[in-house]
């Protein structure tokens, strides 16, 4: 084949021609495949690779589709490694690296959470030897460089190296296949690693004592590179020994340093270690690290594969102490890797740039003899050391000579081991050389200076890719100037200044109102939100300067990696300039905090803070603008897209400003729309794991976290930030499921206050807003304790317990762990349980004054707010460095610890998968809530947040579906009970009907016990639900499982209550019957005493009809029916029991006739109260109206008793009775009444019950009059004695009659005993459920209503008489579900299905007799039949036996002919009744005589408790009835609940939610009538919560019912309409809506 010019020619050429090439075309997917073409890549003859890359460089063409011809398949490999030399190539394959050269490995890679970053695992392959590295430097462990080879090697490699008599060890070389020789390892990653990831490499290496990289070996065709860049972020201090006295420092970026540098290369291979001298220089005796690798030094002696050429740099940085000291100044020595021919550019740059050059050597040969002798300043700058060895030691020493007398070197430039000296003795005299030379230093060049030596050399500067960024950034800082930096941040950070953080006091002061004044509260408040809303206004109209313009510009580039660059510019200039700026005012707050002048440390504070300046707060700035920005604004000038840019900063491991704590404030809009853009990146999987470390200032926290994790929170920048950042790490794949979280979130808060800065005003308060708030969002919160004595720590312990409290309360149950830094004793653990001890009691003390201030008695210990152990709850850190600073090497011990710590942290927070974990929108809701929350100091009180109120209501609609369908169950159950004790046998004793309602109390009561279990154990369960955020309302779990009590309790009361109604009804119909039996008997006799005597002669029917009626005349005009009852008499009895046991005989003796007492309206008087208020105040003011509601209620229960058919019942005065006992319980609550108003109010409303008895029970003996009732029977009588006369009988008729007069009203009265719960089901499960789901909603949705409406007199229904107002909603609600598509009459229907199909299939049943045969067909077997269905029907139906005797009296049918009758009778009875339901429309009757009412088990179900707020009137929603605490979802302006003004008389403006955070005062009869304050309620009204309201909006509802009806109410009120303030009158009807939306959290 020809040569050919293009890609594909040249490669197909390539490919028919080698084998090779054909392993080329494996595909590169395929990790292992494209490991085997690298391979093979880098055996190929260098020109072949070169053309072949040359070809796929110019190529710009591809084969088309289904073209036969093979492209290159690791062309990308190609380009990127284009002129890479092959040993590094072969380095990287070998080490798994070559996928990330070069410089494709970055920092976020490793800040990933995984099992390997936890776990420390042997290391078991070459390719995990970089990992190992990189995992153990970031938690800046110093033995990262060692035992990254010793674990790979097999145990028969390891015993075969102990083999005395191997011959072959001794000619072996040095390198070995599977080991490393670090400095290897260390070019390969700073080839590999990006520009950030060298950054934070060279730092973390830095801080371990080792030797940097500052000439990288040649790479990716270039040469050597200076890695200025690299270096640019490390800043280190010392105290030069002319600063000692003053204790002052030097603090600075060591490559801008200027300092003496002295250099150390080699000839050949020098005998002499080099690198190991320079340890021992560089080292005390006490502290001898090994800053620089050597052969001696673990995987030192491996040899070299790519690291000859690399020039290593340290410094030696003096503490000012002369006799610890080695040198007084800053010293920089550099170190040469292999021999100088090989790397003549290194060595030439090291020599022109450093102060001396130390040159080892063995011998010098002609080529070496050369290079020296080019040298320039020889004299000055060169010493030679010299290894005087055996052997051809003369001859080596005269070859060093020669080279000597030729550059003219002064004796004292050559330094000379021989045998006799050690290494250790040998560097003491190199030392003494070094510190002779520091004494003629006269020019110093920092590594900054060196740029253009090294372009000159033509060696490249990694920097110089950073220029553009590095003007940017300049750029700003030119715009700075020589102003002072407070006038800057005046000037160009308006956003951030004086208007932002009065915003954050007027927020704070909304919130606490502690200076209102004379004006009323809310129109202080009005004044407040005016101030904020004109704050708002400027901020939105502020224009960015040119500066933020010029940095969101830089950030908003599509490119991340100049985005990065330029922010690390803009912090190392800032830096740099805070570093010169600050030292001086730090110095002055040092010397002010000694003299503790408080008004002069506030100053030099707020001055500090004031003049810091950095990225951070150009960040900060940016959110404001967001934060302030309208929403044409927002999309016009762009900034709609910096939510989206911080969000992929946060992900790229930038931290964000979670609270400015220069302002005290969070801009809420800004972390939102942020968090929520960085939610939607991650695909909505957001799941949470947040970490929190609180201390003092300085105790290594930050430190602390960037070890565990490997972040850069800032912990020496020199500026006085303060608040709370927070910094997302990625969880792996591996860790996902078992951790339960997609992010663990670090939030690293400002120092809590040193002890100096105690004395300042806010101080405290600012601590405990920022422990509560970062420790409320915490998972886990680590309390750092920087000393082994807590003593100093009480003051932190006492803020941080306060926050455990607190988020015990509401629902958190935060990890807490102390850790205890610089303790390094081996025993520590154990000497320090004493100081464990003390901290318990400590914690004990604090949590008992933390609970006293909360108000929370109970909890007496700190176990009791979390759990706590005093081993596992306490880690012990050594210190972080070891010896002396600045030249100490991080402790190892100190990165051991923390990672045990991490490992075991991790263990006890990860997640419950069980549990519910936080995601974003929930993490944000939490924030929101604490931070509204924590603006409030009476914390506990005024937490309000959704996700808890979202929470709590699902629950609520869980309990009452619970709750329903337990009461379903038993009043389903009670009528089936009913129905059998009233088909009990009439002839039985009385005993027997006693004993079968004892056993039904006793079946019910343990029916009973197990509904109450299985509703415990439902609530149990859901509180182990996932999805439900019961971790956030476990407090409430106490209430709901007391009202399961409360609710068993009262429905088995009851039950019981009925269950003797119905014996009594019971009873009370056996007399009737008796009665009813005994002239039924003389009816029947002398029918068939007429039927004989006409039978005898022939008549004719008229004549038959005139002689019956004759007979039925003389018959019925003896009847008599039941006694009349004094029932007055009745209800006086149950009053006088009701009050036997309470002295009050006297006032009962003068009533007579409960009927003729109090028939008109209700007067209360002064003598009904134990209060010194006015008795004006008693008639028209509040108790009355109770009074008044009170009769109205119980009014409205006697009309309910009434209105059924049956009798008077001494049960209904009892219930009527409690009911009055519960309503006065409230009442005495806030009135203190006394026994005068209770017998009064009692006889008044039992006088208005007696009268409506009494007429009932004359309604129900008129209806059982016996005359009346036989008068039913006398058509049917006259019928069948006819038909007996001429010896017809008509089977149909009896039948029918059989069915109409006995199974026609037992049917209705199944119909009617369901209907009631059908009823309830059919509105619980139609299109209107959610309104009755729970309290929360019902109010919602009654309020909503009223505001559509615009009625004044339901809003004034609804304040006024709340309970009536609720029942008849209820109520013409149900009317108008069951008017709708004729809902009754289906539900009507439906029950007669269901009896239509009992009854009929107990007619069949009925027809066989006990033998398994059909009844006899004969007339006796038709009583035989009926009794055979009353067994089959004794739950179902009540036939009723006078009924049955007398239809049946006459009948002389056969069986079977009645069987069939009597179905076809019930067809039709069916059909009957269908007509009847279909054609009736009085849905309000129906309701009304139902036995069990559907809206009174809706009332019971919506209407709670049924208290109301003291102040407002506003109604409890609390969840069950046996809550310890009563609130309302909204409370109202206290006018709406007739609060006026004692002067004015207006009615009172003022929010109780307002009023109760405030020092204004009330009164009223639970005070006694004194004035006391508003924030003091809970002392008289201690089962009311009233917190704040969550929004300025939430009360709007109310604000605009006043204002639209303020003169109406005031009217009805009998006062003076209200002052509302401007702002009220503003507010819409829109505006009001959506106040209740949120009041009630409706989305």
């Amino acid at each position: 084949m020809s040569a050919v010019n293009t890609e594909e020619g040249a490669l197909t050429d390539f490919d028919a021609q080698s084998d090779k090439g054909k392993a080329l075309t494996m595909s590169t997917r395929d990790p292992e495949s494209e490991e085997h073409a690298a391979r093979i890549y880098l055996s190929l003859d260098s020109e072949r690779v070169s053309s072949l890359v040359l070809v796929n460089l110019n190529s710009s063409t591809r084969p088309e589709r289904g073209s036969s011809r093979m492209t290159c398949p690791f062309r990308p490999m190609l380009l990127r490694h284009l002129g890479t030399p092959k040993s590094l190539l072969s380095f990287l394959v070998k080490l798994g690296l070559k996928d990330f050269y070069p410089n494709q490995l970055n920092l976020q890679s490793l800040f990933e959470i995984n099992k390997n970053s936890i776990d420390e695992k042997a290391v078991l392959s070459l390719k995990e030897i970089p990992w190992c590295f990189l995992r153990k430097l970031f938690k800046i462990n110093a033995e990262c460089r060692n035992s990254i080879q010793s674990s790979i090697r097999t145990e028969e490699n390891i015993e075969e190296d102990n083999d005395l008599f191997d011959e072959d060890l001794d000619s072996a070389d040095d390198s070995i296949d599977d080991q490393v020789n670090p400095l290897d390892l260390i070019v390969a990653l700073f080839h590999c690693a990006d520009s950030f990831l060298q950054q934070e490499m060279a730092l973390k290496m830095s801080m371990c004592q080792f030797s940097l990289p500052l000439l990288l070996p040649r790479s990716h065709n270039s040469q050597c590179t200076l890695k200025l860049w690299a270096l640019r972020d490390i800043v280190k201090e010392w105290r030069p020994h002319d600063m000692s006295e003053s204790r002052g420092f030097v603090e600075d970026n060591i490559v801008q340093a200027n300092i003496p540098f002295f250099s150390f290369v080699r000839l050949k291979n020098s005998s002499l270690s080099k690198s190991q001298i320079l340890n021992h220089v560089l080292s005390s005796g006490q502290q001898n690290c090994n800053i620089f690798i050597h052969r001696d030094a673990e995987g030192g002696a491996v040899k070299r594969e790519i690291a000859n050429g690399l020039v290593e740099v340290c410094w030696y940085l003096p503490s000012g102490g002369e006799k610890l000291d080695i040198f007084p100044e800053p010293t920089a020595f550099a170190n040469l890797r292999g021999d100088i021919s090989e790397s003549l550019t290194q060595f030439n740059f090291l020599f022109q740039v450093s102060t001396a050059t130390f040159v080892f050597l063995d011998s010098v040969e002609e080529s070496e003899h050369k290079i020296l002798s080019s040298l320039q300043d020889v004299k000055s700058k060169l010493f030679l050391v010299f290894n005087r060895k055996g052997g051809n030691a003369s001859e080596e020493r005269m070859s060093v000579k020669r080279l000597v007398d030729e550059l003219g070197l002064p004796k004292n430039r050559v330094k000379v081991k021989d045998k006799s000296s050690n290494v250790a003795g040998f560097s003491k005299k190199l030392c003494e050389v070094i510190k002779a030379s520091l004494l003629d230093v006269k020019d110093t060049m920092s590594i900054v200076d060196m740029v253009g030596k090294a372009v000159e050399l033509g060696l490249s500067v990694d920097e110089s890719k950073t220029e553009s960024q590095r003007k940017a950034a300049e750029e700003i800082m030119d715009d700075i100037g020589v102003q002072s930096i407070p006038d800057y941040k005046k000037l160009n950070m308006t956003l951030q200044g004086a208007n932002w953080k009065r915003l954050s006091k007027l927020e704070k002061e909304e919130c606490r109102l502690k200076t209102s004044g004379d004006s009323g509260l809310e129109y202080y408040k009005c004044q407040l939100q005016e101030e904020k809303r004109q704050i708002r206004q400027n901020q939105q109209n502020s224009d960015a300067s040119k500066g933020m313009k010029s940095f969101i510009k830089c950030l908003s580039t599509s490119d991340k990696e100049e985005r990065d660059v330029f922010l690390k510019w803009m912090k190392l200039k800032f830096n740099t300039r805070s570093r010169v700026k600050l030292s001086v005012l730090r110095h002055k707050f040092k010397e002010q905090c000694k003299k503790k002048d408080a008004k002069l440390i506030g100053e030099l504070h707020q001055a500090l803070v004031d003049s810091s300046l950095g990225t951070e707060h150009y960040m900060r700035e940016m959110g404001l603008i967001y934060q302030f920005s309208t929403s044409s604004s927002t999309t016009a000038d762009g900034i709609s897209q910096l939510p989206g840019l911080a969000a992929e900063m946060l992900l790229d491991g930038y931290p964000l400003e979670l609270l400015d704590g220069d302002a005290s404030n969070i801009p809420e809009r800004w972390v939102t729309d942020v968090l929520m853009e960085l939610h939607k990146k991650v695909g909505q999987r957001s799941r949470l794991l947040v970490l929190t470390v609180l201390g003092v200032q300085s105790s290594g926290k930050s430190t602390l976290l960037n070890t565990m994790f490997g972040v850069q929170f800032p912990v020496s920048s020199g500026r006085c930030t303060r608040g709370a950042f927070m910094l997302f790490l990625k969880v792996g794949e591996d860790l996902k499921s078992e951790f339960n979280c997609d992010f663990i979130v670090l939030i690293d808060t400002e120092g809590l206050k040193a002890p100096e800065l105690a004395q300042l005003e806010d101080s405290y308060e600012h601590d405990n807003q920022l422990a509560t708030f970062v420790i409320g969002l915490s998972d886990a919160t680590i309390i750092n304790i920087a000393m082994e004595n807590s003593t100093e720590m009480k003051d932190v312990l006492q803020i941080v317990v306060h926050a455990f409290l607190r988020m015990k309360e509401i629902g958190k149950k935060p990890v807490c762990h102390f850790v205890h830094q610089n303790v390094s004793s081996v025993s520590a653990h154990d000497k320090n349980m004493t100081d464990r001890k003390h901290l318990l009691d400590q914690l004990n003390e604090m949590t008992q004054m933390a609970a006293e201030m909360e108000k929370k008695p109970s909890i007496k210990e700190f176990t009791d707010v979390l759990d706590y152990d005093m081993d596992k709850n306490n880690w012990n850190i050594p210190g972080l460095w070891h010896g002396t600073p600045p030249m100490a090497p991080v402790n190892t011990g100190y990165s051991k610890a923390v990672a045990h710590f991490k490992k075991n942290l991790l263990q006890t927070v990860k997640k419950d998968p069980g549990n519910e974990v936080s995601q974003i929108p929930e993490f944000l809701e939490m924030m929101k809530s604490l931070w509204q929350a924590v603006k409030y100091e009476n914390f506990i009180f005024s937490f309000r947040n959704t996700l808890v109120a979202q929470a709590y209501n699902n629950l609520c609609k869980e309990f009452n579906q619970w709750e329903w369908e337990f009461r379903k169950e038993i009043l389903t159950w009670q009528t089936q009970a009913e129905v059998e004790i009233l088909n009990a046998d009439n002839e039985s004793e009385v005993e027997t009907w006693n004993r079968l309602v004892r056993e039904k109390k006793s079946e019910v009561s343990d029916k009973i016990t197990n509904q109450q279990t299985t509703i415990r154990e439902q609530i149990s369960d859901y509180y182990k639900m996932k999805g439900k955020r019961v971790h956030l309302i476990e407090k409430y779990k106490v209430d709901f499982l007391n009202s399961v009590k409360g609710l068993g309790d009262e429905i088995k009361h009851s039950v019981w209550v009925k269950l003797d109604c119905i014996l009594e009804v019971k009873l009370r119909s056996k007399k009737v019957q008796d009665i009813q039996r005994g002239y039924r008997g003389v009816i029947e006799q002398k029918v068939m005493k007429l039927l004989g005597d006409c039978k005898a002669s022939t008549l004719t029917e008229e004549q038959l009809t005139q002689e019956f009626e004759k007979m039925w005349a003389e018959a019925t005009v003896d009847l008599s029916g039941l006694k009349e009852r004094d029932i007055a008499a009745c209800v006086l009895k149950q009053l006088r029991k009701d009050f036997c046991n309470r002295n009050v005989n006297e006032a009962l003796k003068k009533v007579t006739d409960l009927k003729e007492m109090e028939t008109g309206p209700f007067q209360t008087k002064s003598k009904h109260v134990d209060t010194l208020l006015p008795e004006k105040h008693l008639c028209k003011g509040d108790l009355q109206r109770v009074a008044d509601r009170i009769i109205e209620s119980c009014t409205r229960f006697v009309l309910d008793k009434v209105q059924t058919d049956g009798d008077y019942q001494d049960s209904f005065t009892k219930d009527l009775l409690e009911q009055i006992d519960e309503s006065l319980k409230q009442c005495y609550d806030h009135h203190k009444t006394n026994i005068k108003f209770e017998i009064d109010l009692k006889l008044h409303i039992c006088g208005i019950a007696s009268r409506e008895f009494v007429e009932m029970h004359k309604r129900f003996l008129s209806d059982n009059n016996p005359h009346t009732q036989l008068g039913k029977y006398k058509t049917q009588y006259l019928s069948d004695f006819l038909d007996l006369y001429n010896n017809g009988d008509d089977c149909q008729r009896g039948a029918k009659n059989f069915v109409q007069s006995c199974i026609k009203p037992a049917v209705k009265q199944f119909i009617c005993g369901s209907l009631g719960v059908n009823i309830v089901d059919d509105i619980l499960t139609g299109s209107h459920s959610a309104e009755y789901s729970s309290r929360t909603i019902f109010q919602y949705n009654i309020q909503k209503e009223l505001l559509l409406q615009e009625n004044f007199f339901s809003f004034f229904s609804y304040i006024d008489n709340y309970e009536i107002y609720v029942k008849d909603w209820i109520f013409q609600h149900i009317r108008e579900q069951m008017s709708e598509d004729k809902t009754l009459c289906k539900l009507k229907n439906n029950n007669l299905q269901v009896i239509y199909k009992k009854i009929s299939e107990a007619i069949d049943r009925a027809a066989i007799g006990e033998d398994g045969a059909p009844l006899p067909d004969n007339k006796e077997s038709i009583t035989k039949l009926i009794s055979n269905m009353r067994k089959h029907l004794v739950k179902d139906i009540s036939l009723s036996v006078e009924a049955e005797e007398t239809t049946l009296f006459l009948i002389q049918s056969s069986c079977h002919s009645f069987i069939k009758c009597l179905k076809s009778s019930m067809k039709e009875l069916k059909n009957q009744l269908e007509g009847e339901f279909s054609n009736s429309d009085d849905i309000t009757e129906t309701l009304n005589k139902l036995p069990i009412k559907p809206q009174d088990e809706l009332f019971k179900r919506v209407f709670g408790c049924g208290r109301q707020c003291p102040f407002c009137k506003a109604p409890c929603v609390a969840g069950g009835k046996e809550h310890n605490q009563h609130h309302a979802a909204i409370h109202r302006p206290q006018g709406l609940g007739r609060v006026k003004d004692e002067s004015s008389k207006k009615l009172v403006v003022s929010l109780c939610t307002t009023s109760v955070h405030s020092d204004i005062k009330f009164r009223s009869p639970a005070t006694k009538g004194e004035w006391h304050p508003y924030k003091d309620y809970n002392k008289f009204y201690p089962d009311w919560i009233i917190p704040p309201d969550f929004t300025i909006e939430a009360s709007d509802y109310w604000k605009y019912v006043l204002v639209q009806y303020n003169d109406k109410f005031a009217e009805i009120y009998e006062a003076e309409p209200a002052d509302v303030p401007e702002a009220w009158r503003r507010l819409s009807k829109d505006q009001a809506l959506k106040g209740l939306k949120d009041a009630f959290n409706m989305k």
